[in-house]
Order: C-alpha cells, then sequence, then structure tokens
C-alpha cells in the first residue's frame, strides 16, 4: 500500500469514531416547564416519562430530554425556549399557552408540541385544530370553554350562592380576560355578582385574599393557569378560612383542599404528549397533525372541605362526582 493511500485510510478510520457517535446521538426533546424544579413537576414530567418508555423510548438510549424552568417568572420563558434553539433540539415542548408562545418567538422551524394550551387557535399559535399548519401542534385543555360549566357547578354546589369571585393570574392577561368574559355571562345569567381578583406571584395570592369581604354565599372559581396549580393548597387554605368554598380546574386541586374541581384530565394529557413527540420523530409533520382536545373531564368533590365550612353538597351533585373525597 502507497503511504498516501495508507494516510487517507488512517483518516477515515480515525474519523470513523466520531461519524458513528453522530449517527447513534439520540434525538434532543426540549421541555419548557413553567415551575422552578424537577421536584415540582415529577407527577407532569413522570407521565411524559411513562407515555414514552410505552412507547419503546429510554433515556440516554434512544433519546435525551432537556428540562429547562420558568420558576413562573413568564420572561424566562422567552429566554428558556431560545437556550433549546440554541441547543439544536429535535422537539421543543412548551408546556401552557405563554411557553408555547415563546417556543413560536424563537423558531419557526423545529417542531414545537404544545401541552395544556386552552385557546391554541385564539392565541394564534395554529391556523385551526384540524390543520394547524407551521411547526406547532399539541394537546389543548378547554380551560376558557369550561369557564360556563364551572359557574354552573359552584351554584349547583353552594345553596344561596350570590357572588363568584374569580381568581386569574395577570401575568397571562390574554387567558384572564378570556377566563372572566365567559364566566361573567354565565354568572350574569344566574343572577350572580362577579368579582376578579389578579394575582402575578405567589406572594399576591395572600394581598388579594386581603381584599375580599368573607362570606359564606361567596364562591371563589380558580382559572386554569400553571402558577395558581403550583398555589393549590395555600388558595384553599386562605378560601377556607374566610368561610369560602374554592372551585378548581385540576383533580388535584380538589384533593389539596378546593370544595370542587372539574376539568380534563391533566395527567393523561402529558403521558398523551409522547405520542406527539413519537410521531414527530418518525417523519410527521406537526401543521399535519391535529390539536387534540380532551373528551372527558373529572368532577372532584371533597366532603372534608364541605364540612368545615359547613357546606351539604347535593346528592344529585355527589351521584356525578367522579371520586369523593372523604
Amino acid at each position: 500500500m502507497r503511504r498516501r493511500e495508507f494516510l487517507g485510510f488512517a483518516g477515515i478510520a480515525a474519523a470513523l469514531p466520531s461519524i458513528t457517535a453522530a449517527a447513534t446521538k439520540p434525538p434532543a426533546v426540549g421541555i419548557l416547564w413553567h415551575a422552578g424544579s424537577e421536584q415540582e413537576e415529577a407527577p407532569f414530567l413522570g407521565e411524559i416519562r411513562r407515555g414514552l418508555r410505552e412507547l419503546g423510548y429510554s433515556e440516554g438510549r434512544n433519546i435525551t430530554l432537556i428540562n429547562t424552568y420558568a420558576a413562573e417568572q413568564y420572561d424566562r420563558f422567552v429566554r428558556n425556549a431560545r437556550t433549546l434553539v440554541d441547543e439544536n433540539v429535535d422537539i421543543i415542548v412548551a408546556i401552557t399557552r405563554p411557553a408555547a408562545l415563546a417556543a413560536q418567538q424563537a423558531t419557526r422551524t423545529i417542531p414545537v408540541v404544545a401541552v395544556v394550551v386552552p385557546d391554541p387557535v385564539g392565541s394564534g399559535l395554529v391556523a385551526s385544530l384540524a390543520r394547524p399548519g407551521g411547526n406547532i401542534t399539541g394537546l389543548g385543555n378547554f380551560g376558557v370553554d369550561l369557564a360556563a360549566k364551572r359557574v354552573e357547578l359552584m351554584r349547583e354546589a353552594v345553596d344561596g350562592l350570590t357572588r363568584v369571585i374569580l381568581l386569574v393570574n395577570s401575568s397571562d392577561p390574554g387567558l384572564a380576560s378570556s377566563f372572566v368574559r365567559e364566566s361573567k355571562v354565565a354568572a350574569d345569567r344566574l343572577g350572580l355578582s362577579v368579582q376578579a381578583v389578579e394575582v402575578a406571584t405567589a406572594e399576591d395570592i395572600e394581598v388579594g385574599f386581603a381584599g375580599i369581604s368573607p362570606s359564606d354565599k361567596t364562591g371563589i372559581i380558580i382559572n386554569n393557569d400553571a402558577l395558581l396549580l403550583t398555589q393549590a393548597e395555600k388558595i384553599a387554605r386562605l378560601a377556607t378560612a374566610r368561610g369560602m368554598p374554592t372551585l378548581a380546574f385540576a383533580a388535584g386541586m380538589a384533593k389539596q383542599g378546593a370544595l370542587l374541581s372539574y376539568g380534563p384530565d391533566n395527567l393523561a394529557i402529558f403521558r398523551r404528549s409522547a405520542v406527539y413527540i413519537d410521531k414527530i420523530l418518525k417523519g410527521a409533520r406537526p401543521g399535519d397533525l391535529p390539536v387534540e382536545q380532551p373528551t372527558d373531564y373529572q368532577l372532584f368533590i371533597n366532603l372534608k372541605t364541605a364540612k368545615l365550612l359547613g357546606i351539604s353538597i347535593p346528592a344529585t351533585l355527589l351521584g356525578r362526582a367522579d371520586e369523593v373525597i372523604e
């Protein structure tokens, strides 16, 4: 073998390990979480991991998850989204509407799976639910559409209800205003007065409650929001101490002290997001994947809280509950 040929062969051989490593590098999925740590997001991250395992994925072997955390400071979503784009991830999973908007701002080419976004069309994330177009698809949770139903449930649960407090996160004004508008329509129809209480941080919640006049004829309805989800126990405690029942949007919030919760199974939605990740990694285009909306809704009733508040839940409502917490 001539020296030049040998050197050429040696050069190719030396390059083979890096070429092989690049070829076998598992796809990277970057996730925009709203809370501050993996511990806080453990139930939901666990469901994504469970869904991926069921589809044959194993972290470190054939998929990599890169988790970023915003600590309920929505401006961090933009920075975290740009970081994931710089990392050249294969897919971005955006949890909540602000995260999805940040991902949309950061990239128009990397596929985005938006999760638990109440109104993806109204938010300008997709052209339509059936044909999203562009690089974004995902799973909604009907947050705004259920506003009227939640008002009706609160009225049914609390005899003599006269007023509804709407607890909203002012950091997401678009979602908050839609929720207030839809809730007010239902409240007006039922002859209930409405007051919106805005918070932007966990510390604002106690201040917001201090401005609410205690009343056993007042119910508090919590808007679909990540910050309010993480503060569920505090909200329930403050409300109960002031003699007011709360109606939440996630089952876990009833287990943390809310009188009622009504909404889709959020854990199932996160588990289902793995299916979208899998389809995109196998070549599907996000714009061709319909945005999936939940079809099943769960009603949870906390009788412990009802007893503390002196509320007698109607038997007809108890009979419709998916779970009664005693």
